[in-house]
């Protein structure tokens, strides 16, 4: 029995193909398919074809590779999408990149629907070539214009799911992750179950019972947009914070202190200043203790006066002056009121310095004696003694009346 379906490697294909093998041959690289009707009947695939007897459509390869049981097959594959079709298959053409046909095949006969016929599937049309040596041939084509098959998408999915191939997913990217039931782990590797996110949201939802803060403790806190209170219980808003720091920040004009006003005041050490707009240093109250300090008090009647005698001397109350016997001389006394008609005033004039000073019998002792009547004679009657050791002299008299 004759073989009914063939392919063969074209003349200009096996040139091709034992160059490629020669040191420094250039590959081949296949990477177009066609497909043709074989102009109504099935044809017989000759060598010396350079094209097929009817070509009806063609497309890049899907894929090619090496057979994993033969080492020297080379497998070439074509997808018809659903869209193409409304002809007969009967042959096969595998080109290269420079347009050569490599190699040429028959099929068995199949009609490709297209979309528009109410059929609508992919087609996918293998060719296996057998080569002296796989090194000849380029393995490789373009994957932007590939057509997955369904077999292929299922193969890989099957083979893809039974892996573990699989990257983890982080927090930048998508991928797996394991599960886990803890509330208090602080991995970002694990997914929470649904147990776990139960378990924290029971606990958020009142099932646990929190306490207020305190200045002592931790807690939960009521806000405020308050700026007067003196709470210890409340929090402050931003709100808050922005008011007083804005009154902080000299955005709020201060006005000056008045007697009827708080306010900003300017400090003063002056002592002797009316003003009702300026506040007393400490230095200018001193001052003013010390002055205050320094007065007599008027309920004493000058008994705190530390010099009484001076005192009087020097508000003109009495004088004195030094008179050597012998010579003349004059000095003014206070004023001398007599508290009755017939009184006696003695006023003692006490000499300087020498022996026994401030006794009578000091020879420079002497008395003014001032006598009042309405006898004889009449008025105020001054005489002025001299008292000796031995006896008392009438030194000089005179009337007032």
């Amino acid at each position: 029995m004759s073989t009914k379906f063939k392919t063969v490697i074209t003349t200009a294909g096996a040139a091709k193909l034992a160059a490629a093998t020669m040191p420094g041959g250039k590959k081949i690289n296949l990477n177009v398919m066609a497909v043709g009707d074989g102009g109504g009947k099935l044809p017989d695939p000759d060598v010396g074809q350079t094209q097929l007897v009817n070509e009806v459509w063609r497309h890049t390869l899907n894929k090619i590779s090496q057979d994993n049981r033969y080492s020297n097959y080379i497998v070439a594959e074509l997808v018809i999408p659903p869209e193409v079709g409304g002809f007969w298959m009967r042959e096969l053409g595998l080109y290269d990149d420079e347009g050569t046909l490599i190699a040429v095949a028959n099929m068995a006969e199949s009609y490709k629907p297209e979309l528009a016929e109410g059929s609508g599937r992919a087609q996918t049309c293998r060719m296996v070539i057998i080569v002296s040596s796989v090194e000849s041939v380029a393995l490789s084509i373009d994957s932007t214009m590939v057509m997955a098959t369904q077999d292929y998408v299922d193969d890989r999915l099957a083979e893809h799911e039974k892996s573990r191939r699989h990257p983890d997913a982080t927090l930048k990217e998508k991928g797996f992750t394991q599960l886990s039931n803890a509330t208090d782990s602080e991995s970002e590797t694990l997914a929470a179950t649904p147990k776990a996110v139960k378990t924290a949201y029971d606990l958020a939802n009142a099932k646990y019972t929190a306490q207020d803060a305190t200045t002592t403790r931790k807690g939960i806190v009521q806000l405020s947009n308050a700026t007067d209170s003196v709470s210890e219980t409340l929090a402050a808003t931003p709100k808050a914070v922005k008011v007083a720091y804005d009154l902080a920040n000299a955005k709020y004009t201060a006005q000056d202190a008045t007697t009827a006003r708080k306010g900003i005041i300017q400090l003063s050490n002056a002592t002797d200043s009316t003003s009702e707009t300026l506040a007393a240093t400490p230095k200018a109250v001193k001052a003013a203790m010390d002055n205050a300090n320094g007065r007599l008090e008027k309920n004493s009647n000058g008994g705190d006066i530390p010099d009484k005698k001076q005192f009087a001397r020097t508000i003109g109350a009495v004088t004195s002056t030094t008179i050597t016997l012998g010579e003349s001389g004059w000095f003014k006394i206070a004023t001398v009121v007599m508290p009755q008609s017939t009184s006696t005033a003695v006023i003692k004039l006490y000499g300087g310095s020498g022996y026994n000073v401030g006794s009578f019998e000091q020879a420079a002792i002497s008395e003014l004696v001032l006598r009042a009547g309405n006898g004889s004679p009449v008025g105020i009657t001054a005489t002025l003694w001299r008292r000796s050791p031995s006896a008392a002299n009438e030194v000089a008299w005179v009337n007032t009346s």
